[in-house]
């Protein structure tokens, strides 16, 4: 039988790359698992709207993903759901918040309604997270204009040098075990070639800055 840590490795490989590669960093294994849980939370909400044929259809999936946040923050897995079961396992381990995984839900309906991206939502709360799996003694304050920063280039919008400076200013705080979940935003494109990836990362970690 398949190991259920493998599929989800194997799910965020394909729907993530950029922060799969980035999670190759953390040394701990049990930790790199847990991260990679979180995010394939996240890219089971981002392929929604590709999987249904309506609007409504992917606002209804959402509604059941908000509806089962309440388990997850219980303590109650969904059994034979390999996201819904390692996310409920690590909430309670690494203590996380709910608003940001409630803020994440009501971004994507936002995203299927044609509102604006809500950056914060869909970039600043995931990758604090990440953080809090990674360094207990994390501040989160000090990924907000790193996050600012992913969420620009996935996006494709301008990221000038001074916003890059200010983000490698607050990221001196930030543990160096931490910095693998904050690795991603050093990319400067969206979809650079996959050698351009490695390379950008390994010297984003390499160095603590993005």
């Amino acid at each position: 039988m398949a190991d259920p840590a493998d599929s989800l490795d194997d799910q965020v490989r394909a729907a993530d790359r950029d922060r799969w590669l980035s999670s190759r960093f953390v040394a701990d294994g049990g930790l790199r698992a847990d991260l990679i849980a979180l995010y394939a939370l996240e890219a089971e909400l981002m392929a929604i709207p590709a999987r249904v044929t309506q609007p409504l259809l992917a606002e209804m999936r959402y509604v059941w993903w908000r509806e089962q946040m309440d388990g997850v923050f219980a303590g109650v897995a969904r059994k034979g759901h390999p996201v819904l079961e390692a996310l409920t396992d690590i909430v309670a381990r690494h203590g996380l918040d709910r608003a940001p995984f409630d803020a994440l839900i009501e971004a994507h309906v936002g995203r299927v309604q044609g509102d604006p991206h809500d950056l914060d939502a869909f970039y600043v709360g995931p990758m604090q997270a990440a953080v809090r799996i990674l360094s207990k003694t994390a501040d989160p304050a000090s990924v907000v204009a790193a996050a600012r920063v992913r969420g620009r280039v996935q996006t494709g919008q301008i990221v000038d040098p001074a916003m890059r400076a200010e983000a490698n200013r607050a990221l001196r705080q930030l543990p160096a075990e931490a910095f693998p979940a904050v690795a991603s935003a050093a990319l400067r494109s969206a979809d650079p070639a996959d050698a351009a990836r490695r390379l950008q990362l390994t010297w984003a970690v390499l160095r603590g800055r993005i």
